[in-house]
């Protein structure tokens, strides 16, 4: 509530606690608070509620990743799924790809080019003797690169100046085209996916291990980690099609709830999307006010915050980082 108070046009708790009352359960709002009213309902808090969701989804999502590949470094971006998605959600973006399909078309776009990259990734990082942790980060690495160039392709090749412009700037993450329309199919992805991950956390725990421990325990690892790259390319794709492609969430927030609670799946995958969502929200809050009346992207505020907080994981003797 604190921060949908927050803005260019700063509302007082009391005022926003009126407002959203009025919204769901209905109520009176007089002649002269209308604007503010519209502001909070229909700006503000469809933008924090998709902070929350999106922030959850990043980092149930990293946590995932990093025990499938068993490397600490890994997140969306690293298995080239994020550049993917980019991929998808700039070419609907810009020319209207899926345009048939209504508001529903960025995020149709963002997910099948997800999963096509995942798709692409697997197959080339697949061998005779299964698929290894380490092939796996190497190849979606070097795939992000391309996807990445592919979707400069696309920017360069707009059909207008500010089309660019504003590709670039939600590719650097941005929540400001958050409305009620689009935050159902968010939330729907982002729920079901983290319910999922949790039941999952048993075999996640066993894959961490290796995958001949995971095999010992009775758990079927190519099977395991076909759905884990559903699952992530799902709650990847959607994420981006709704927030741009927003860096660090996945990767730092995982490391931080580990440090917590442990690292027991059943307890990281409890709290990681708290943290992820409390952690977004108010790094969208300092988006919009930090540089009022203009926006900052919210990929470059989880970089300034997710590189020292990195640095300093790395620096601390008692945190060990796992191998590939």
């Amino acid at each position: 509530m604190v921060a949908v108070g927050i803005g260019t046009v700063a509302v007082p708790v009391t005022h926003t606690w009126a407002f959203l009352r009025a919204g769901l359960v209905g109520g009176t709002i007089g002649p002269g608070d209308v604007g503010q009213y519209r502001i909070i309902w229909d700006i503000r808090l469809p933008r924090v509620l998709l902070a929350v969701v999106v922030g959850a989804g990043l980092a149930t999502v990293g946590v995932a990743i990093q025990a499938m590949v068993r490397n600490a470094l890994a997140e969306p971006f690293v298995l080239g799924i994020s550049s993917g998605a980019s991929v998808g959600a700039t070419a609907v973006a810009l020319f209207g790809v899926f345009a048939s399909m209504g508001i529903y078309a960025l995020s149709v776009g963002a997910f099948l080019a997800a999963l096509g990259a995942t798709v692409i990734v697997y197959l080339v990082a697949r061998t005779r003797e299964g698929l290894t942790p380490l092939r796996l980060v190497l190849t979606g690495t070097a795939m992000s690169y391309g996807f990445f160039a592919v979707t400069t392709v696309l920017v360069f090749q707009a059909p207008n100046g500010e089309a660019a412009r504003s590709a670039l700037f939600w590719l650097l993450g941005s929540l400001a085209g958050a409305n009620w329309a689009s935050l159902p199919v968010a939330a729907i992805v982002v729920v079901a996916g983290a319910l999922l991950l949790f039941a999952l956390s048993g075999r996640l725990n066993a894959l961490a291990m290796g995958d001949e421990a995971a095999t010992t325990l009775g758990v079927s690892v190519p099977r395991l980690r076909v759905l884990l790259f559903v699952v992530c390319s799902a709650m990847t794709g959607v994420l981006v099609a709704v927030s741009g492609a927003i860096g660090f969430v996945g990767l730092i927030l995982p490391h931080l709830v580990r440090l917590a609670v442990g690292a027991d799946h059943r307890r990281v995958l409890a709290v990681a999307p708290l943290a992820g969502a409390v952690f977004l929200v108010w790094v969208d809050v300092a988006a919009r006010v930090l540089a009022a009346p203009e926006e900052l992207p919210i990929g470059v505020l989880t970089a300034a915050v997710g590189v020292p907080a990195f640095l300093v994981l790395m620096r601390r003797r008692a945190y060990v980082f796992w191998a590939a």
